[in-house]
């Protein structure tokens, strides 16, 4: 407020006048928010400044200008008026305003419509002992503004002398107004047609609950009916109350169970990130056992390379020998028909031994083509997985919270395939230890027995591409049961599943890998193979001293099959528990279903109360109109007091009207207009 004295001053100075003193010592002792002028003669230079201060003021809520002579006869103080009220046009803070015994008339009641029309903030407006209703047309244009105003909920018109006419045009404008709940016509010229012209406005509006018609010379059944229509109003106002309510409790509930299910659906996505580590952390220890195998893969080349350098040691030896027996030849001449006889021997041995070695080719070439088709089979099932891949990416997202449970045992798995693996390689040590020992024919069952463990590793593989694609058809089945219940998910399950497709496309990858360095050891073995048929050709002579070592070997061999039948039977085993566990998962699923059928059936048991309480409702309504009936008979009885009221308020007005005119007779200024 200081700052708006100091203001008020200035505007006052700068216009060439003094500021009134009333006026500041009333900013300067005026509460916060609250403006009272009251009974205080405004000049046209404050109502000036105030105009231009009213505006931009933000702290003003109340405005009380009553008694402050702001419509007297002349053009001044018509111009004061009008100031004022084009100054509060544009006020967005203002709440109540009184004018109250300013004797406003045709120029007051036009820009007061001007006002009701471009303020949004004005709720209370009090015009009590005015002349507005002298002039319809101005009183026309008021009725405009309200009309059109839509914040205005309480309207005092006492005494303002508003005729039949001026009350048709407040009933029109009633009916345009949505927002006036409260309007005072006490002590006005409004007779038995205006009367009628509100009582028919009523039922377009439903907002209006209060309406003061006494002392307008209006018969009492008009009375009577819009007294009924303003308690239809007024119990029309306290069912929306009670339904506003209603609904706000039940959009709490509502709300309280929105929250709920996204407090579930947040518990989801948190499993899923913990499902998504884990797979994660598995794919790493899976990198770990494939880096593992491959080391146990150089391992073995090395082991081959190894042989290979011995081979080449008897090859040298062999060529000594070779010197030897020449230089032997010459001293044993008498030796040679024996030899010959033996190299003819020898000539049909080696050709029976090429023939085997050519059936033996011919079994490899057959056996290479085998392995091709398979190769070109597997291709084309890694083709067909891939293509289920891309059908079946858009349910990884769920199969992951059921490939949790099998992260552990895959883990397990891993541990025990890492323990086989050193039993095995501890068992590949001592092989090669005791094939230290062997000579060069132990070459050949070494290369029979790296032939015989690829096509049990090719069998390894086909059966664990089996055992995948049963896994996977029983998940696909698990997926197609969960895909109802995770449509509001989809869209973080694009970012999953762009995730699965490049985890699938790296492990298809390695898979590929795998199986070239296979194909290439294959290609190394066969190699070897036949460098070391040309050694077996010239070694022959002692495979009679290797037999019994190649018994102890094939031994070795069966007890390795056995050891490969019990882990396939161990992997049978994991399946089924993977099996049990998907189900468990299922009856989870399942659960979860429930859960969210007992939270539909809540809704539709809300909804049902909410029709309840709507008939409830409707049947208050009609009991109140029976109660109503019964408030007639009593407004009948009532009329007597209210007509001994009426005398008693016109013995009031009268005493009022003539301490008025005692008021203006005895002020210093210059005659004012009629009395009122």
């Amino acid at each position: 407020m200081e700052e708006f004295r100091r203001c008020y001053s200035r505007l006052c100075r700068e216009s060439g006048a003094e500021p009134q003193e009333a006026v500041l010592q009333q900013l300067h002792q005026l509460p916060r928010g609250r403006l009272d002028l009251a009974t205080q003669s405004l000049t046209v230079d404050t109502c000036r400044a105030l105009g231009k201060l009213l505006p931009r003021e933000t702290l003003c809520t109340e405005l009380v200008l009553s008694d402050c002579m702001l419509n007297e006869e002349g053009g001044q103080a018509r111009q004061g008026a009008t100031l004022l009220l084009r100054g509060l046009c544009a006020n967005t803070v203002l709440r109540f305003l009184d004018l109250k015994g300013n004797n406003l008339r045709a120029t007051g009641a036009e820009a007061l419509g001007k006002l009701l029309q471009q303020n949004k903030s004005i709720q209370s407006l009090t015009l009590e002992w005015n002349n507005l209703g002298t002039w319809d047309d101005a009183f026309a244009t008021f009725c405009g503004g309200l009309a059109a105003n839509g914040t205005l909920q309480k309207l005092d018109l006492r005494n303002n002398q508003i005729s039949h006419k001026g009350a048709e045009e407040l009933a029109l404008a009633l009916k345009g107004n949505a927002t006036l709940q409260q309007l005072d016509l006490r002590w006005n010229n409004i007779g038995l047609l205006g009367g009628r012209a509100l009582m028919n406005c009523l039922p377009n509006n439903r907002t209006l609950w209060r309406l003061d018609l006494a002392g307008n010379n209006i018969p009492g059944d008009v009375l009577r009916a819009v007294e009924q229509a303003m308690g239809h109003n007024q119990d029309r106002l306290t069912t929306l109350k009670e339904n506003h309510a209603r609904t706000h409790v039940l959009s709490r509930e509502v709300q309280h169970l929105r929250e709920e299910k996204s407090k579930q659906f947040l518990d989801l996505m948190e499993t899923i990130d913990k499902q998504r580590e884990e797979m994660v952390k598995t794919s790493r220890a899976s990198a770990a056992h494939i880096g593992q195998l491959q080391e146990a893969l150089n391992e073995r080349h090395s082991i081959i390379n190894a042989l290979k350098a011995k081979l080449q040691m008897t090859e040298a030896a062999l060529a000594l020998s070779e010197q030897k027996g020449q230089d032997l030849g010459e001293l044993l001449a008498t030796a040679e028909q024996e030899q010959l006889s033996l190299l003819q021997r020898q000539a049909k041995e080696r050709r029976l031994e090429q023939q085997e070695a050519a059936e033996r080719e011919s079994k490899f070439l057959r056996d290479l083509s085998a392995a091709n088709e398979k190769n070109l089979l597997l291709q084309n099932q890694v083709d067909e997985l891939e293509r289920k891949v891309k059908c079946q990416q858009e349910q990884l997202f769920q199969t992951r919270q059921e490939l949790t449970s099998m992260s552990a045992q895959l883990k397990m798995q891993a541990i025990q395939a890492e323990e086989r693996l050193d039993m095995e390689k501890r068992r590949s040590r001592q092989s090669l230890e005791d094939s230290e020992s062997l000579r060069i024919k132990e070459v050949e069952h070494m290369s029979r027995h790296l032939e015989e463990s690829e096509r049990a590793l090719q069998e390894r593989v086909q059966r664990l591409e089996a055992m995948r694609l049963s896994l996977e058809e029983e998940l696909s089945r698990v997926k197609a049961a969960a895909l109802s219940e995770r449509g509001q998910a989809e869209e973080e399950l694009i970012k999953a599943k762009s995730q699965a497709r490049l985890e699938e496309q790296q492990r298809l990858a390695h898979l590929e890998d795998k199986l070239r360095l296979l194909v290439q050891a294959r290609d190394e073995a066969q190699g070897a193979c036949l460098q070391q048929k040309q050694a077996v050709v010239e070694a022959q002579t002692r495979a009679s001293q290797l037999g019994l070592q190649l018994e102890g070997l094939r031994r070795r061999l069966e007890e390795l099959q056995e050891d490969l039948s019990h882990k396939d039977q161990e992997r049978v085993a994991e399946v089924s528990r993977v099996r049990v566990e998907l189900q468990e998962q299922n009856g989870r699923l399942q659960a979860e279903l429930a859960a969210q059928e007992a939270l539909r059936e809540k809704v539709a048991a809300l909804e049902r109360q909410l029709k309840v309480m709507a008939s409830d409702h409707r049947e208050a309504l009609l009991d109140r109109e029976s109660e109503n009936a019964s408030l007639r008979e009593k407004l009948r009885l009532r009329e007597a007091e209210i007509a001994r009221i009426r005398d008693e308020e016109a013995q009031r007005a009268s005493f009022l009207q003539n301490a008025v005119l005692a008021y203006v007779q005895g002020s210093p200024v210059r005659n004012l207009s009629p009395p009122k």
